[in-house]
């Protein structure tokens, strides 16, 4: 399969330099390019498809094409003149990252791979569009990965990723220059990805990055719990995110279990330690400081896609700013809150606007207006 190691184009235009000069501050690590399908849909289709719903795991690709098949039989009315159906760039990590861009004006790139199909185009245009760095986006003959993303009619996602046979970042493509002059690299946790995973951590601290971890989902660390512990206990892991499913499956086999205990032990080994609770706000820790913060704005939920990466969004532009960490996690319930307001894991600009007024109601710094593309 061929590499071409060349900055990502659009239309023949290159993205990359419009963004910013010089290397972002955050990079993201997504080894897959991703496209999501988003839809609201009935309780039948989710009792079709195999895995628990709520989480997210990889299916075949016979599997991705009878889920999509079945969509349209299935697809809740819009109430919002909302489209019933959306296909956007995906993943957890390129969330965050194009929330980092987009809504608060932090320069991010991200590394992965990208195919020359039509699913490729969108996910480099949507990112691009975002103003995200795409020069760390290898192209590569195949296809690109896609993942159904199912929302019931009170907003909880399931997540179903296909990946089979999709273009991938290898860990012998990462190059050091990826990572020269960053400050912060994003992950998240999946089994398929471990080694490059490894790989981008072990660059990633010999240029002196931080690193943030997301645990993915609460599947995954139960399936393959001995890899993520060996990689929270290796002191590699500078900031972890976690939410109560997921924080919970982490000390399942543990006497107490339950996100007090998961936040403590995560703060044992990473110098930032987060539990998201959904309704119920967050839970973090660093060094000897704990905060409990509740979740802000108004419990709107139309879809919870999103809402833990963008949670992350906002938690590290309050790290990139030097915030408290009491206000790191503010402004990632506002954030958080702003992607479940419609459908899929991009922020509207409407929605951002709705979270820079809780910001401000709040006394949070805001993201200045010359950097972020929807602040007005």
């Amino acid at each position: 399969m061929g590499v071409e190691i060349r900055p990502a184009t659009i239309n023949g235009e290159n993205h990359s330099e419009s963004v910013n000069i010089g290397a972002p501050v955050v990079l993201g690590l997504q080894p897959f390019a991703l496209v999501d399908h988003i839809a609201k849909v009935d309780w039948s289709l989710l009792s079709q498809i195999p895995g628990e719903r709520g989480g997210s795991f990889p299916v075949a690709v016979e599997e991705l094409k009878h889920i999509l098949n079945e969509l349209n039989a299935h697809i809740l009315p819009s109430t919002d003149n909302e489209s019933l159906l959306k296909t956007i760039a995906g993943g957890s990590v390129a969330n965050t990252i194009r929330g980092l861009a987009a809504g608060f004006g932090i320069s991010s790139g991200i590394i992965g791979a990208c195919g020359e199909d039509e699913e490729g185009k969108l996910f480099m245009s949507n990112m691009g569009l975002s103003k995200v760095d795409l020069s760390r986006l290898r192209l590569k003959n195949g296809t690109t990965a896609q993942c159904v993303c199912l929302v019931d009619e009170v907003g909880n996602r399931t997540m179903r990723p296909c990946l089979s046979g999709s273009v991938k970042v290898q860990a012998d493509e990462l190059k050091r220059e990826d990572f020269k002059g960053s400050k912060w690299l994003v992950l998240r946790y999946a089994i398929l990805n471990v080694e490059v995973i490894k790989a981008a951590i072990k660059i990633a601290k010999e240029e002196g990055l931080f690193v943030s971890l997301d645990l993915a989902s609460f599947e995954m660390v139960r399936k393959f719990k001995s890899p993520l512990i060996e990689l929270l206990e290796s002191g590699n892991i500078d900031l972890c995110f976690a939410n109560e499913d997921e924080a919970t499956e982490l000390l399942r086999d543990e006497e107490k279990a339950d996100p007090d205990a998961a936040l403590e032990y995560l703060a044992k080994h990473c110098k930032w330690a987060v539990v998201t609770l959904a309704q119920n706000g967050c839970i973090a820790k660093h060094k000897k400081e704990f905060v409990r913060v509740p979740a802000i704005g108004e419990a709107k939920v139309t879809d919870a896609t999103g809402a833990g990466d963008l949670f992350a969004s906002g938690f590290l532009y309050g790290l990139v700013r030097g915030l408290p960490l009491e206000e790191c996690c503010w402004v990632g319930s506002c954030s958080g809150g702003s992607v479940i307001r419609s459908l899929g894991g991009e922020v509207t600009p409407e929605n951002w606007q709705w979270m820079y007024k809780q910001m401000k109601t709040n006394g949070l710094q805001l993201p200045e207006p010359s950097k972020s593309s929807v602040v007005t």
